[in-house]
């Protein structure tokens, strides 16, 4: 089993839900974080949540949709620790609209984020990667492997966030990068204006997410769990 305590993870969304408990999880376990948000203010009050230590945590105003804002993150991250080990690509969106009412902004915000996103922060991350031989994570869905009403942007983008990871991960792992997709079903977070409370405690919680990113980066080098489909143990209520 590898060892992660001290190596570095870049997060994009990392203020709030998944991303959140990701970071939590890795800080736990001994990691160096940094974490993106569309604002540097959302960035900072995450971030001194999860660390009063500026050694161990680093928030960062990135949207992924740019990837000249991804690099500078990426850049600021290796700068501010001096070394980058993993990349779990999180942000994303949900536009949920029959086919009829979907607009043409609603399609390009998923589309540029939730996929065109993913891509723009892998690309700016490789380099690093080649050298720390590390890793990367994407955060799809199960609505990238079942297809559901009124989830046109919404599939097509988890569907090519799927098929995009897998085919990066038979890109890199030559370079000894090993790259995964999670599949998560319900999570317990505010996703698509959804409000989390008590009556989500059956629903995957985010730090579930996050033990699973920290179990994938100690798992032995030889071992490449490609494609991971995550669900509630018990049905929704």
């Amino acid at each position: 089993m590898n060892t992660i305590s001290n190596k570095v993870a870049y997060i994009t969304g990392g203020s709030k839900g998944i991303g959140f408990g990701i970071a939590k999880i890795l800080l736990e376990d001994g990691m160096r974080v940094a974490i993106t948000s569309r604002t540097l203010e959302a960035a900072k009050k995450a971030a001194a949540l999860l660390s009063k230590d500026p050694s161990k945590i680093l928030a960062i105003e990135s949207d992924v949709i740019s990837m000249a804002a991804e690099t500078e993150a990426i850049e600021a991250t290796i700068a501010h620790f001096g070394q980058l080990d993993a990349v779990v690509a999180n942000a994303g969106v949900g536009h949920f609209s029959n086919i009829e009412t979907l607009t043409e902004q609603e399609w390009k915000d998923t589309i540029d984020t939730n996929l065109s996103g993913v891509f723009n922060t892998v690309k700016a991350g490789i380099a690093a990667l080649k050298q720390s031989k590390g890793y990367i994570i994407t955060i799809a869905s199960l609505a990238g492997a079942n297809f559901f009403e009124k989830g046109a942007a919404y599939n097509a983008s988890k569907f090519g966030l799927v098929g995009f990871t897998q085919a990066i991960m038979l890109d890199l792992r030559k370079y000894g990068i090993k790259v995964t997709t999670i599949m998560p079903g319900s999570v317990a977070t505010n996703f698509a204006n959804q409000v989390s409370n008590k009556a989500d405690d059956w629903k995957i919680q985010p730090e579930d997410i996050g033990q699973l990113v920290a179990d994938l980066l100690k798992m032995n080098p030889r071992t490449l769990p490609s494609k991971i489909e995550v669900r509630p143990s018990i049905p929704g209520k």
